[in-house]
């Protein structure tokens, strides 16, 4: 019996038509605007993450705050980080490694192409390897920077791919103008979906400095750890020993020490507050489809009346009539949803593709399920909420009055 009433409620919808799909017209919209949107907000994310190329949780980050430019973290500021700021939280008890790290923003010409990007200055010593490893970086071909490369340097996986188009393909050996100074390409790196590490021009930290005029200023400090369970005192360390040799106050810090984790949580929860907001905005659409959905229910009772007399002279119950037209909503409100979340689907996967293209990310496109189910359960469950007033007025129409008519 229960099969019947999904069969019915099928051929009352085929049989309406133009209306019943200008009434999923409603829902159709706001569980495409609802999927869609949330996939692409997932696909941002997890593309927007892996740029960040830190693997290890044992790092923290220190740069210097204020006005800041549009350029790498720490750059453009007006009051910059030194390397004495580095030699001092160095010496924390908490810390076993401090790393300077310099990201100037330079002009590399090959094959008479001007492009401009970013340098990254690697340490020397032990300092290299840790480098390195915190950053996943290895070599696609070549090799990677060596104590003494002075005028060597090693590129980013799209220099060697071809995306950084240069009108011709780059190879271990040629020769590269940064800031009209020759270096021999010594290697690239393996391609890691960053589009950061993927465009940048790796190059020994003395050299950087030299070339760019730069002395004891530095734009990030890459602050490891001794142990991940230090971290809490480490910040704590680090940010009281700042606003010391900086000379501010609790509150009026013109620096920020950051795990990898908080930089992602900060992204996560910018998403997630425009996620709830495209939620509330694609609900209205919902609402107008449920509105919908209530007035072609009617409509249906007053037309049906006569078949729903001849069913109640043949047996049929208050139930019944019920939830044939209970059904019927709830159905009408699932293949909305159904239609809705495919295209939603369609539109998440292409798009997360198309922002994974405009970044230079690898991250992969990926499907939702739990939003998919949640999306139809939701979708039948309006549509047959719409229907509760107008099937009990179905339900309770008295079989001579319903014939009569």
């Amino acid at each position: 019996m229960n099969t019947d009433y999904f069969v019915l409620a099928l051929k009352s919808l085929i049989h309406k038509k133009v209306r019943s799909w200008l009434t999923l017209l409603g829902i159709f919209i706001g569980v495409a605007a609802v999927v869609s949107l949330i996939g692409l907000g997932d696909g941002l994310r997890t593309a927007i993450n892996s740029q960040f190329g830190i693997s290890s949780t044992e790092v923290l980050t220190v740069q210097a705050g204020g006005i800041s430019g549009a350029g790498p973290p720490g750059t453009g500021v007006v009051n910059k980080l030194t390397q004495a700021d580095n030699d001092a939280i160095e010496k924390l008890s908490v810390v076993d490694k401090s790393i300077p790290r310099l990201v100037p923003q330079g002009k590399l010409e090959f094959n008479d192409v001007v492009g401009f990007g970013m340098a990254m200055s690697i340490p020397d010593g032990e300092k290299r390897d840790l480098v390195h490893e915190i950053l996943e970086i290895e070599a696609e071909v070549g090799r990677l920077l060596k104590d003494g490369d002075s005028n060597r340097v090693v590129l980013g996986y799209n220099f060697y791919s071809g995306d950084a188009d240069f009108g011709k393909d780059m190879h271990v050996g040629n020769t590269v103008l940064v800031q009209d100074r020759k270096f021999e390409i010594v290697g690239f790196t393996k391609k890691k979906g960053s589009f950061i590490f993927d465009n940048i021009v790796h190059m020994n930290e003395d050299v950087v400095r030299d070339l760019f005029e730069i002395e004891e200023e530095v734009d990030v400090i890459a602050v490891l750890v001794k142990d991940k369970e230090l971290i809490p005192k480490a910040k704590e360390d680090i940010e009281k020993l700042l606003r010391k040799r900086r000379d501010v106050k609790i509150g009026e810090e013109d620096f920020e020490v950051q795990t990898p984790d908080q930089a992602l949580a900060d992204l996560d929860s910018i998403l997630v507050g425009v996620q709830i907001f495209i939620i509330l905005i694609a609900s209205i659409s919902m609402v107008i489809g449920a509105i919908g959905i209530v007035n072609t229910m009617f409509t249906s009772v007053i037309e049906r009346r006569r078949q729903i007399g001849i069913m109640k002279s043949v047996g049929a119950r208050n139930s019944h009539i019920f939830y044939q037209f209970f059904i019927e909503a709830g159905l009408m409100g699932f293949i909305g949803g159904l239609i809705g979340t495919i295209i939603g689907t369609l539109v998440a996967y292409v798009g997360t593709q198309g922002i994974n293209a405009w970044i230079g990310s690898s991250a992969s496109p990926s499907i939702n399920f739990g939003l998919i189910l949640f999306a139809l359960l939701g979708s039948f469950i309006l549509g047959a909420v719409s229907g509760i007033i107008p099937a009990l007025q179905a339900a309770h129409q008295h079989p001579v009055d319903a014939l009569r008519s």
